[in-house]
């Protein structure tokens, strides 16, 4: 059998902001995997198993002459990655109270200290709907909350959920390199209310939870709210990124035929990030 390995795409973009996060986005909806930001753009990462040869058919980024992107491929050795990904990941700091550092990074006296080795999966911190998504969990109480947080990606936001006070939080991604990660990550952190499921939405039928964190993209948001819905408690809080500013208005109108009401909002660049409640009274 031979050994796993990833297709790196190595892409030069002018300008670099916005394009980007625009591309990192459309890459997502793409079937790549992991991204690591380079000084001239990105790097883009996608398992030898999941690539094809129309895998940039629908990045119509690509053909948008207000932007000129040119890329390379190269093969990366699964045992590999960790080299390529320590020389790119940098440490955040989020509201001066919430550190996301790899394990070689040193510890600083944060409040949230959170350890993320992301291998290949999204979610370090760097996108800016990941750090949005931390902004609204350090702003809201979790303590004894029972939390789902979908598409869990590295585990980055459940682990600050429990250490936010959370009683018991539920973690989900489809893709198999998510959970497993998601298991390191957890560990790493020394967790013990965190579960961690492989799958989709269908997982969390007959369940309740207090609060749902949702960092996907806008089409799977659309088909998964009203099972969010049915699963969130009475005055739950639902946060939802993964999309940009000109979707909010379809994310909000499907929301509000769920009594969901837009309770805050958070923009970075195109990006936003959203806090609903349910049952609110007109």
């Amino acid at each position: 059998m031979s050994k796993p390995y990833y297709v790196a795409y190595d892409f030069c973009i002018s300008p670099i902001i916005p394009g980007r996060e625009i591309l990192i986005a459309q890459l997502a909806s793409a079937g790549f995997e992991s991204f690591a930001e380079t000084p001239k753009g990105l790097t883009a990462y996608v398992h030898h198993i999941n690539h094809r040869t129309s895998i940039l058919d629908d990045v119509n980024l690509l053909d948008n002459n207000s932007f000129s992107i040119d890329f390379k491929i190269n093969n990366i050795k699964f045992e590999n990655w960790n080299e390529k990904w320590e020389s790119n990941f940098k440490p955040i700091f989020i509201d001066g109270i919430c550190q996301v550092r790899a394990p070689f990074h040193n510890f600083l006296n944060f409040k949230y200290d959170i350890i993320i080795q992301p291998k290949m999966s999204f979610g370090t911190g760097h996108h800016a709907t990941t750090r949005m998504m931390i902004k609204h969990i350090l702003r809201t109480d979790f303590n004894d909350k029972l939390v789902l947080d979908m598409g869990c990606g590295t585990g980055v936001l459940a682990i600050l959920a429990e250490k936010r006070g959370a009683n018991k939080v539920t973690a989900i991604d489809i893709d198999s390199l998510c959970y497993e990660n998601s298991l390191d990550n957890i560990s790493l952190n020394s967790c013990k209310n965190i579960s961690v499921f492989k799958g989709d939405a269908s997982k969390i039928v007959n369940k309740k939870f207090d609060i749902i964190l949702a960092n996907i993209n806008r089409n799977i948001l659309l088909v998964d709210i009203p099972k969010y819905y049915t699963c969130l408690n009475s005055s739950g809080l639902l946060f939802l990124s993964g999309f940009y500013k000109k979707d909010i208005s379809q994310i909000e109108e499907l929301c509000s035929k769920y009594e969901l009401e837009l309770k805050e909002s958070f923009f970075e660049n195109q990006w936003a990030a959203l806090k609903f409640k349910k049952d609110y009274v007109n």
